[in-house]
């Protein structure tokens, strides 16, 4: 028998358990403010701030000590395919991710907004709900039996979505050219077109924010707009995380590169994030799709 390669077992970390923490931290904060009556959200507000701060901590720390354990050399070739298959499975669990919440927008639509408008079997649902309740989707559906926040409205297509589309598509092309330009060893290039793909995604973020603050105040349209605000704020709201995490990534890769780190034969780090950032982008085509224009 050949001689076995030996595979790198990192030593034991807090990491998981610190990422664990700040992430309930966060997630019990979120609900605590977006749940509290009005003048009570303070301890929210608090704890998701706490929170938040946390996992930046954490993800400063742990991406420290995996950089550390690369550039000591201690991924071979085989942790190298084990990297690739993680980041696959993973990749993989978040198209899962989403396509749960497609699955609850597709079935609201298609199913559950007909069948409460009488559809079906013998089923008169509207008899025994509202009798003004009308079967179709966005603000033409109302906003459930007692018009519950009042009428709203829905977000033009063709204004901010269409941008961050074009924002998000050229922020694929960019990050494309800059992996080339790695592989072909052209590091200026590299930091030029990697730090736009950089600031189109953090332009992306701040437009989503102000269609946000805008679908807010002036279209009324709001997670307490029924189904359709929910589904609304859901979709978009987790992919707006995703992008905001995914630039996050992509800021560090780029002081890797303008600290020398990454060689066009081994620079893993960065194609990781490359497929991250153009999964995020495939799964905004389907938000825009299916969310903002059917």
């Amino acid at each position: 028998m050949g001689q076995q390669q030996a595979y790198f077992v990192p030593a034991k970390s807090h990491w998981p358990i610190v990422a664990a923490v700040v992430m309930f931290l966060t997630v019990f904060g979120a609900a605590h403010w977006l749940n509290a009556a009005p003048g009570e959200a303070g301890f929210g507000k608090t704890i998701i701030t706490i929170g938040f701060i946390g996992i930046l901590l954490m993800f400063f720390g742990w991406f420290r000590s995996v950089i550390h354990e690369s550039l000591a050399g201690k991924y071979d070739a085989q942790v190298d395919r084990s990297f690739r298959m993680g980041m696959m499975w993973f990749i993989f669990s978040e198209v899962m991710f989403f396509a749960a919440f497609f699955g609850a927008l597709f079935y609201t639509r298609m199913f559950s907004v007909p069948w409460l408008g009488g559809e079906g079997h013998g089923v008169l649902t509207h008899q025994f709900l509202w009798s003004e309740y009308a079967a179709a989707w966005g603000a033409g559906g109302g906003n459930g039996p007692a018009n519950i926040g009042g009428d709203f409205q829905t977000v033009a297509p063709w204004g901010l979505p269409l941008l961050n589309t074009l924002i998000l598509l050229t922020s694929s092309v960019t990050v494309t050219i800059a992996h080339h330009a790695l592989k072909a060893g052209h590091r200026g290039k590299i930091l030029v077109f990697l730090g736009l793909t950089v600031l189109l995604g953090a332009t992306f973020v701040y437009a989503q924010a102000h269609e946000y603050i805008e679908a807010y105040k002036e279209l009324n349209l709001t997670l307490h707009t029924g189904v359709y605000g929910s589904t609304f704020f859901m979709l978009t709201g987790f992919h707006g995380l995703h992008v905001t995490l995914g630039t996050i990534m992509l800021a560090i890769i780029w002081l890797r590169v303008l600290k020398g780190h990454f060689s066009p034969d081994h620079h893993f780090g960065f194609e990781a994030v490359a497929w991250y950032w153009h999964f995020v982008d495939v799964v905004w085509l389907g938000l825009f799709m299916f969310v903002y224009i059917l």
